[in-house]
C-alpha cells in the first residue's frame, strides 16, 4: 500500500475455488474523468465540435488533468468565441436543423439543441446506445456536409462530451443553457430547437 490510494481485497476466482487477492485501489486523480452513463431511455447532454475547431489551444486544455465538466466548460466558453472550424451556418445550419428533427423516435426522443458556428448541444432520451446514435449523426451528416461544402477528410471531431441527466431539475437547467447559448454570444434564435417553445 501507498499514498496514491488505499489496498483492497477482491474476490478471485481459481479452478472453482474463491481466493482473495490484494490489488492496488486506482489513484485518486483517476475519478477525475468517471465513466460513462449509457443506458437507453436515460436523458442524455452531449456536446460535439468540428474537426477543424480544434486547435493547440484546445488540444493543450484537452491534455489538463482537470475535472470534466470543468474541461468542458472551459472547452465551450473558448469554442463560443472561437472562429476555427465555424462551417454550422446557412445551408450547412438548415440541414443539420432537418436532421436532428428527423432523427427523432428513431434514435432518440428530442429535447433540445442548438447548433454553434462550430460545436453542437444536443438534448435527448436515449433509444438506442449512446455510442451508436454518435456514430449515426455523425457518420451520416458529415458526408452531407462535406458535399454542401465542397470539402473532404474528417468533419466531426471523434471526442464528444455527455452528461446524463440526474433530474427535472437539471434536465430544466440543461435546456435552458442549451436555448441561451447562441444568445449570449450575439447570434439568433434560430440556431435552437427545443419542444417547451
Amino acid at each position: 500500500m501507498n499514498n496514491h490510494g488505499v489496498g483492497t481485497l477482491v474476490p478471485q476466482i481459481d479452478n472453482k475455488v474463491n481466493n482473495w487477492t490484494k490489488v492496488q485501489a486506482p489513484k485518486r486523480d483517476k475519478f477525475l474523468n468517471l465513466p460513462h452513463i449509457d443506458m437507453v431511455g436515460y436523458y442524455q447532454f452531449v456536446t460535439f465540435r468540428t474537426f477543424d475547431s480544434i486547435d493547440e489551444f484546445l488540444k493543450r486544455l484537452s491534455a489538463e488533468n482537470i475535472q470534466t465538466k470543468t474541461k468542458q466548460y472551459k472547452i465551450d466558453n473558448y469554442l463560443d468565441n472561437s472562429s476555427h472550424g465555424c462551417y454550422l451556418n446557412d445551408k450547412v445550419l438548415e440541414y443539420l436543423k432537418n436532421f436532428f428533427i428527423e432523427k427523432d423516435k428513431i434514435l432518440y426522443e428530442l429535447i433540445a439543441f442548438c447548433i454553434m458556428p462550430n460545436h453542437i448541444h444536443i438534448l435527448f432520451k436515449q433509444n438506442i446506445e449512446l455510442d451508436k446514435i454518435m456514430k449515426s449523426i455523425k457518420g451520416s451528416s458529415s458526408n452531407k456536409i462535406n458535399k454542401i461544402l465542397c470539402k473532404k477528410g474528417k468533419f466531426w471531431d471523434s471526442n464528444y462530451y455527455d452528461k446524463a441527466i440526474r433530474d427535472n431539475n437539471h434536465l430544466m437547467t440543461t435546456y435552458e443553457y442549451i436555448k441561451n447559448n447562441p444568445l449570449k454570444v450575439g447570434l439568433s434564435k434560430d440556431r435552437f430547437y427545443g419542444i417547451y417553445e
